[in-house]
């Protein structure tokens, strides 16, 4: 099997410690419209519209490295004169922005979201040209301030306390390369990696690093890069055998509790995200005493939400995640298992797209069946025209 990685980041502006965008506030003006002529009954033309649409290889940063002023502004429609009674419209102004984000307006209300290449959204209006209804004055165009919000698009979370091995897996996974080392906080931005099959299947896991114990409170890096599991397919929980301890000031967590907890934290941020199919990691199985904490885990994850109970009210969540599998293995030890690994990620990711398939409307995969029946149809056509051509 072969494994591969793309990995993009990028740098928030001026900082040599390199933090990951995924916000920027703009301001957008649709163009003024153009001014009409009364004497003639001219009509000015419609200012310009700022226009978003969505490109995979566009990064937050280089939007802000298009606008440095963080200002757009359409042009303006054209004024109407005696010799063109009817001016032109102003052109628009279209700006490519990363795949995953959301346009959200000062006041919250959401006023799009660009998924996939190419899809578009219409930010601010141009403004209408002059005419009668004006007194054939132009009138102003939309004038907002925004906020870009990026989440990124994988098909896996990866989330986990730090130091659980989560850069060791995204790296053993395929051929990254991120920071890893024997303490806390290695990872400081959020990591895409792309894992390829023989087959050429490719499948995304995002590595999302900051989250600990108290990140509801802000703590460390808090929830920020939370949003990006949001539109995630697959949850993968990991954590280390031997629990976890994020220095001499905090209690040390033994995995039972490190599972509640991430539990809890998740269900902190948002409940929606605990529905997700979710896989439980069980890293550093080639440490001493590893087998004897993994036959005490298992019986507790055997009946994990009684078990919950016995520990303090604090770590309790209040909905108990359910694993759809449970995975024990060593990241830097045993290459095999995170083979085995991937085979797993994979056949969930099937299972929960046959199931997201089976859930679809009767009407509806009528049509999706049909509307492929049409497409063979046509290509079939095109086949045997194109034969007969040769002939």
């Amino acid at each position: 099997m072969v494994f591969s990685t793309v990995l993009r980041f990028c740098k928030v502006r001026g900082k040599s410690t390199g933090k990951f965008i995924d916000s920027l506030k703009l301001t957008v003006r649709g163009g003024p419209g153009g001014m009409g002529h009364p004497k003639y009954g001219g009509i000015g033309g419609r200012g310009g519209n700022v226009i978003f649409v969505a490109d995979e290889e566009m990064t937050l940063k280089k939007v802000l490295h298009k606008l440095p002023a963080r200002l757009i502004k359409a042009v303006e429609g054209e004024n109407s004169h005696a010799h063109k009674l009817c001016g032109g419209n102003g052109a628009d102004f279209i700006l490519p922005v990363p795949t995953g984000i959301s346009v959200i307006s000062q006041t919250g209300v959401k006023l799009g979201e660009l998924n996939k290449t190419n899809e578009q959204v219409v930010v601010a209006k141009g403004g209408l040209g002059g005419q009668p209804a004006t007194q054939f004055n132009g009138l102003k165009g939309d004038d907002l301030k925004i906020i870009l919000d990026l989440k990124l698009i994988a098909d896996i979370g990866l989330v986990g306390f730090p130091n659980a091995g989560k850069s060791s897996l995204l790296k053993a996974i395929s051929s990254a390369k991120p920071r890893v080392a024997a303490y806390p906080f290695t990872t400081l931005k959020p990591q895409l990696g792309v894992i390829m099959y023989d087959d050429f299947r490719q499948i995304t896991m995002a590595d999302l690093p900051g989250l600990i114990e108290g990140a509801h409170l802000n703590r460390g890096l808090g929830h920020r890069f939370l949003k990006h599991i949001e539109r995630t397919k697959l949850l993968v929980f990991m954590i280390d055998i031997n629990g976890f301890q994020l220095s001499h000031e905090y209690p040390h967590r033994n995995p039972f509790e490190t599972i509640a907890l991430l539990n809890r934290e998740l269900e902190l941020y948002g409940k929606d995200i605990l529905s997700k199919p979710t896989l439980l990691v069980v890293n550093k199985m080639d440490t001493e005493g590893a087998q004897e904490k993994w036959e005490k885990l298992k019986y507790l994850l055997a009946d994990y939400k009684e078990n919950l109970y016995t520990l303090p009210k604090v770590m309790q969540p209040e909905q108990p995640i359910t694993f759809d599998e449970i995975f024990n293995m060593s990241v830097q030890q045993d290459p095999q298992s995170v083979r085995q690994l991937a085979l797993k990620l994979r056949h969930h990711l099937d299972v929960s797209a046959d199931y997201e398939i089976s859930q679809l409307p009767v009407q509806q995969l009528a049509d999706d069946i049909q509307d492929t029946k049409q497409r063979r149809r046509l290509q079939n056509a095109l086949t045997e025209h194109n034969s007969s051509n040769l002939m």
